[in-house]
């Protein structure tokens, strides 16, 4: 495993539509596992491929709960439910915070690193970073959403 280095909000490729994975290989493993280890180093909960430069539907997120670290391939979710507004910050847009809303619940399907298909019903925090991280694959970032900016 490997540390990847975090794209900033000036790199473009964090306005690019992502390419959907067609074949789970020892590359896209590799990347999936590097994905996480940058994102523990960086004390984030979640991370898409595109914040490590590569245009893939790739999502790791990891709240820090029993579920452990979490790695989807072509995410889509596929119902929401109710609304949050809350906190939400972003490791390729360091010191920057603002409030977002988001679904309360999200149920998230996609492939596991075996290749197998999941479906994830989350609420709270996890729905939250779901939507965030699935946003990145879309080249969305959450300034986009920001109700309010909040000040240090």
């Amino acid at each position: 495993m490997a540390l990847r280095q975090i794209r900033l909000d000036s790199d473009e490729i964090l306005r690019k539509r992502s390419k959907e994975v067609t074949e789970i290989t020892p590359k896209i493993l590799t990347l999936i596992e590097d994905m996480i280890e940058t994102m523990h180093d960086a004390d984030g909960v979640g991370l898409a491929a595109p914040q490590v430069g590569i245009l893939r539907r790739i999502i790791v997120v990891d709240i820090g709960d029993e579920n452990g670290p979490i790695a989807l391939i072509n995410p889509r979710l596929i119902k929401s439910k109710g609304e949050q507004i809350g906190s939400e910050g972003c490791l390729s847009i360091p010191g920057v915070l603002g409030e977002v809303n988001r679904p309360q619940s999200v149920v998230v399907v996609g492939l596991n690193p075996a290749g197998e298909e999941v479906q994830i019903e989350s609420e709270d925090l996890l729905a939250r970073v779901f939507c965030h991280e699935i946003d990145h694959l879309d080249g969305v970032l959450f300034t986009d959403k920001v109700i309010q900016f909040i000040e240090d």
